[in-house]
C-alpha cells in the first residue's frame, strides 16, 4: 500500500485558493508537450455522485478489457488514491480485493511532480501568469502520468465547476456526464440552479455526447429541475449536441437491498447488482450505464462492471456492533440521500433510534442546510463530537459545535475535539459504552481521516 506522500510541488499551493480559469493549466500542458491530448477519455462534472459515476464507468471500462486511468478528488485516505491505473479485468479484480490496487507509486509520483514544478517554475518565470493552483498542479501531473503510461482511456472527475476547471483542458472526450445538481460553491459558481447547471455543462463539446442525470430525479426543488433542464439543454444547443437525460423512476423504486449488504435494481429490463447502496446510487448507475453505451461497450460487461464498482465512504458500515457507517455527504441533498438509505439498509432501525454524530464540515458548505437535512429525513441526533477536517477551508468545532446545539437542542452530550483524530476515538469509545448508532459525516476530506482511525478501532467491521 502506498505511503501517504504529499509532492512537494504542492505544499504551499492550496494558499492560491481556488481560481478558476484555463490559462494557467494551458501553459502548464504547453511546456510538458500537451499531454491531455494523447488518450481518450470520459469527462464527469456535477454537484453530488461524481466519485460514483466515476467509479462505475471506470469499473465497466476495465471489465471491457481496457487500461484506465482513473482521476477523483479529493482523496480519503491517501494523496495517491487520486490518481489510479485499472488494467483491464484482472486489474479490476485485485482493486475489488485491495482498495490500494492501481495507485500511483511514490517514485512515480515524485518524478511526474519534479517534472510539473519545472514546468511551474518556467511559466513563472516568463512573469505572465499567476501562480497555479494546488488543483491545476495535481491535473498536469495526472495527465503527465496517464499518457505516459499509455491508458486506452481516462475517467475525469472534474474537481469544482466545470467550464473553467482545469481538467476541461481534454478537447475530444467519448462521451461528458453531468451529475445531480445542487447549490454548492455557490461563491465560485452562481447563485442559482441556471448558472450553476451552465457552469457545469462548460464541459459539454461539440462533437461528443452528452448524459445527464435526469433533473426530474434531483432532490432539489421542483421549480429548480425545470431550471436546471432549460440550462443544459441551452448549453446543448450552444454546442449543437444531443442529450440525454439518464435515470428511472421505476428503476430507484425497484431497488431492494439484499441481505449481502448490496443492492439490485431493474433498468431496461436487465437486473443490476452493485456494491453502491441507495437508491440515489440507481440514478448515478444509469448515467454510468448510458455513458457506456454511448463508448460502445456491451451490456452484458456494462453489467459486470456495475456489480463489480467499488467506492468507500459512502453508506458504508463498518460495523454493526456497535453500529458504526461513515459517509462523505457534504451538502443538504447528500445529507437526504444518506438519511433515507441507511434507514432502508437497516432495516428502518435508524428512525427513532439515537444517533451520535461525528461531524466536520467545510467553511463553504451550508452547514445548517446539511444538519436541518438529517432532522427532516428522521435521523434521530441526540449525541455530538465536532471535530475540524485538516483544511485550511474548514470549520472550526467549536463554531460547528454552537450550530449542532441550536439545531439539535443538545448540550449534555456535545464534544468539541478539534482533532480529527482523537474525536474519532472518543466518538467510538462513547457508542461502545451507550451502543448509539455512530454516524461520521460532513466532508470528503474528514471521511477518509475518521475511516482509518476506525479500522485500528473496530474488531467486528466489513471493512
Amino acid at each position: 500500500m502506498p505511503d501517504n506522500l504529499v509532492p512537494e510541488v504542492l505544499k504551499g499551493a492550496l494558499q492560491f485558493g481556488i481560481k478558476p480559469g484555463l490559462e494557467r493549466i494551458s501553459e502548464l500542458m504547453r511546456l510538458t508537450g500537451d499531454p491531455q491530448d494523447r488518450f481518450k477519455s470520459v469527462h464527469i462534472a456535477g454537484t453530488n455522485g461524481k466519485g460514483s459515476v466515476a467509479a462505475y464507468i471506470s469499473s465497466v471500462m476495465a471489465a471491457s478489457g481496457k487500461k484506465v486511468g482513473v482521476f477523483t478528488s479529493p482523496y480519503l485516505e491517501r494523496f495517491s488514491e487520486r490518481i489510479r491505473i485499472i488494467d483491464g479485468a484482472d486489474g479490476l479484480y485485485k482493486l475489488v480485493n485491495d482498495d490500494s490496487y492501481g495507485e500511483i507509486s511514490n517514485e512515480d509520483l515524485v518524478r511526474y511532480s519534479d517534472i510539473v514544478k519545472n514546468a511551474k517554475d518556467t511559466m513563472m518565470k516568463e512573469g505572465s501568469f499567476d501562480e497555479p493552483t494546488e488543483f491545476e498542479l495535481i491535473t498536469a501531473i495526472c495527465f503527465l502520468y496517464f499518457a505516459d503510461m499509455k491508458v486506452d482511456i481516462a475517467v475525469l472527475e472534474t474537481g469544482l465547476g466545470g467550464r473553467l476547471d482545469s481538467t476541461n483542458i481534454i478537447s475530444n472526450p467519448l462521451v461528458t456526464v453531468i451529475t445531480a445538481l445542487g447549490l454548492d460553491h455557490c461563491g465560485v459558481l452562481g447563485n442559482t440552479i441556471t448558472e450553476i447547471a451552465g457552469e457545469k455543462a462548460g464541459i459539454f463539446k461539440e462533437g461528443t455526447p452528452g448524459v445527464c442525470y435526469d433533473p426530474d430525479l434531483m432532490l432539489i426543488p421542483d421549480n429548480m429541475k425545470s431550471e436546471a433542464r432549460d440550462a443544459l439543454l441551452s448549453k446543448a444547443r450552444e454546442k449543437n449536441i444531443d442529450i440525454l437525460f439518464a435515470g428511472s423512476r421505476s428503476a430507484s423504486d425497484s431497488a431492494k437491498f439484499t441481505s449481502d449488504g448490496r443492492m439490485e435494481f431493474t433498468y431496461g429490463g436487465t437486473v443490476y447488482n452493485t456494491a453502491l447502496n441507495g437508491k440515489h446510487q440507481v440514478g448515478n448507475a444509469i448515467c454510468a450505464i448510458e455513458a457506456c453505451k454511448k463508448c460502445g461497450i456491451p451490456g452484458n460487461v456494462i453489467r459486470e462492471g456495475i456489480s463489480l464498482a467499488r467506492w468507500k465512504c459512502r453508506a458504508e458500515i463498518l460495523s454493526i456492533y456497535p453500529t458504526v457507517i461513515i459517509d462523505g455527504g457534504h451538502n443538504p441533498q447528500g445529507a437526504v440521500s444518506l438519511g433515507y438509505t441507511l434507514n432502508e439498509m437497516l432495516g428502518g432501525r435508524l428512525r427513532g433510534k439515537p444517533v451520535r454524530l461525528l461531524i466536520g464540515v467545510m467553511k463553504d458548505k451550508d452547514v445548517w442546510g446539511i444538519l436541518e437535512a438529517y432532522r427532516s429525513c428522521g435521523i434521530n441526533v441526540a449525541a455530538a463530537v465536532a471535530v475540524t477536517p485538516d483544511n485550511p477551508r474548514s470549520e472550526s468545532a467549536d463554531v460547528l459545535a454552537q450550530k449542532i446545539k441550536y439545531v439539535y437542542n443538545i448540550s449534555d452530550d456535545l464534544a468539541v475535539v478539534p482533532d480529527a483524530v482523537e474525536g474519532t476515538r472518543l466518538a467510538y469509545q462513547k457508542c461502545g459504552r451507550d451502543d448509539m448508532i455512530l454516524l461520521a459525516t460532513g466532508s470528503l476530506y474528514l471521511a477518509g481521516q475518521i475511516r482509518s482511525t476506525l479500522k485500528g478501532l473496530i474488531e467486528c467491521t466489513t471493512i
